[in-house]
């Protein structure tokens, strides 16, 4: 016990100092404040967006296949996105007239096969890299000046609650980003845990024994609606 505590605090410790070295903001702090322009004027992030749930990209570069790729499967998710009371914002280090041409091309390539998808949130131009800074995504290891894949899901009260990295040559999962967002609301609404691999809709974890056998005696349907695997997984029921 007293090696694992060891070995967490050095872990804890190192990721806090590569924190601070590429000045990345952490989960449990607050999403730092910026005002550029991009492809719907200029914006405040991430007060323009109120008590919303919150996303911010970042892409390094406009016009690359990965970048585009992602872009084009953001774009065809925005329902969902609102389903979920999400809003979105992108980064990149391009200049606003690029963004725009970057847009109309995508939004003709997504308009081919189905019906006109358009693109409903803001590309920034973060021609000074002060956004990138602020977010780290700028990482000091990659031999690049160009943002590096981030994804920062944010909450009604503006805290960081999820944060990946991916290389420029690696796109992300949409799926992946769409399940985080329903774990963080699920989580935060019902004070509750979600296992290994959970979708929407599978059971959950409670982070404590959720009665006690004085209690079950009292109310007997409570075993129907929570059951163990082991002495302390406990999972509870979740409707279809």
């Amino acid at each position: 016990m007293k090696r694992l505590a060891i070995t967490f605090l050095t872990v804890l410790f190192t990721l806090t100092l590569w924190s601070k070295k590429n000045n990345v903001p952490l989960i449990g702090d607050k999403a730092p404040s910026f005002k550029e322009n991009s492809t719907m004027g200029v914006i405040n992030f991430p007060e323009d967006y109120g008590d919303n749930w919150k996303i911010l990209f970042s892409h390094p570069l406009d016009f690359t296949p990965v970048c585009t790729s992602e872009m084009c499967g953001l774009a065809l998710n925005q329902k969902e996105l609102d389903s979920l009371g999400v809003k979105v914002a992108v980064v990149s280090i391009d200049e606003i007239e690029r963004h725009v041409l970057w847009k109309e091309f995508m939004e003709r390539v997504l308009n081919e096969d189905d019906e006109p998808v358009k693109i409903n949130f803001p590309i920034v131009a973060d021609l000074s890299g002060e956004v990138s800074k602020k977010y780290g995504m700028l990482h000091s290891s990659m031999d690049d000046k160009r943002d590096v894949r981030g994804v920062f899901i944010i909450d009604p009260d503006n805290i960081i609650q999820a944060i990946t990295f991916y290389p420029m040559n690696v796109g992300r999962n949409m799926d992946e980003i769409l399940r985080t967002v329903a774990a963080l609301q699920l989580t935060r609404k019902e004070n509750v845990l979600t296992p290994l691999d959970w979708r929407p809709g599978d059971d959950v974890l409670v982070p404590y024994p959720p009665y006690t056998e004085e209690e079950l005696e009292k109310n007997p349907e409570l075993k129907d609606q929570y059951y163990n695997v082991g002495e302390f997984m406990w999972y509870k029921k979740m409707k279809k």
